[in-house]
């Protein structure tokens, strides 16, 4: 197939190598200033030009832009006239609707969704990545899955379907999955620096990685330890009061994140409810 693609980032920009190498031929790329860079180093062959003469050349068009953004594209593609009949239209956005493509749509292109489900820091790691990721395909028709999955499966992606309405909730998964991981590891390197770790990050990610590693053998509930799901309250208390004392900046996250564990012990049938109790009357203090 003939893609082009606009808003070539890191993700746009490693689904394109990835796209290339499977076969298919990039037509043209788009971006902002660091675009014709990364053209010259990953797609040097690949021509950087304006989005209406890219897309005219494709059958598949790539939004890779940020997410306010998309609806923008696409409306000014349909109003150059340089997508239509016979075309696709896709966004790589996790969280935004179809909806961003009506224009592209109205014009008579096909319109769909890929989200690889993964984090790319830059675009080496995104083409190392992206096989075996799970790739969110969203769709308006059976075709459009079909060729969805299709790119999908030859960036060497593990495609999956994802209903339009379901996306702002999926997206809010994998911000609790991945960005707020990264969220919670810097507030615990910065409680390691204060109970007098000089450099903690080394020490603490084996635990990082073998909790990792407890969720894919386990699952989530069972893989779960600490105080809060062994019932322990006297251990919590103390944690807030020196958290109170050091670092009061992460107390809401650490009552907050309690009130998770709890609620996961209760479900996994690990924590009683006098336990729970327990929990319960030591943390309102602090909630």
């Amino acid at each position: 197939m003939d893609i082009a693609v606009l808003g070539a980032g890191r993700v746009g920009t490693a689904l394109a190598i990835r796209l290339r190498d499977a076969g298919h031929r990039i037509v043209g790329v788009f971006g902002r200033t660091e675009t014709a860079r990364r053209a010259a180093r990953f797609l040097p062959d690949v021509p950087v030009v304006e989005p209406g003469v890219a897309a005219r050349r494709a059958t598949v068009v790539l939004i890779g832009t940020p997410d306010d953004r998309i609806a923008e594209t696409a409306t000014a593609l349909a109003g150059e006239r340089a997508v239509g009949a016979g075309q696709t239209v896709a966004h790589l956005s996790g969280a935004t609707s179809l909806d961003a493509l009506s224009a592209a749509r109205s014009a008579g292109a096909d319109v769909l969704s890929i989200h690889p489900l993964q984090t790319f820091p830059d675009v080496e790691s995104a083409v190392a990545r992206i096989p075996g990721s799970g790739i969110a395909i969203t769709a308006l028709s059976e075709p459009g899955f079909a060729l969805g999955e299709r790119l999908a499966t030859d960036v060497g992606g593990r495609p999956f379907r994802l209903a339009d309405e379901a996306k702002p909730l999926y997206h809010a998964a994998a911000v609790f999955a991945s960005n707020y991981l990264v969220a919670i590891t810097s507030l615990a390197e910065e409680l390691f620096r204060d109970a007098g770790l000089p450099q903690p990050l080394e020490l603490f990610l084996p635990l990082q990685r073998a909790t990792l590693d407890n969720i894919a053998a386990l699952g989530p509930a069972a893989a779960l330890t600490g105080p809060a799901v062994r019932g322990d309250a006297g251990t919590v208390a103390r944690n807030l009061e020196a958290i109170a004392k050091h670092a009061p900046q992460a107390l809401a996250a650490y009552a907050a994140l309690a009130d998770v564990a709890i609620e996961v012990g209760i479900r996994s049938g690990r924590l009683s409810p006098d336990a729970r109790a327990a929990m319960e009357e030591v943390l309102d203090p602090w909630r």
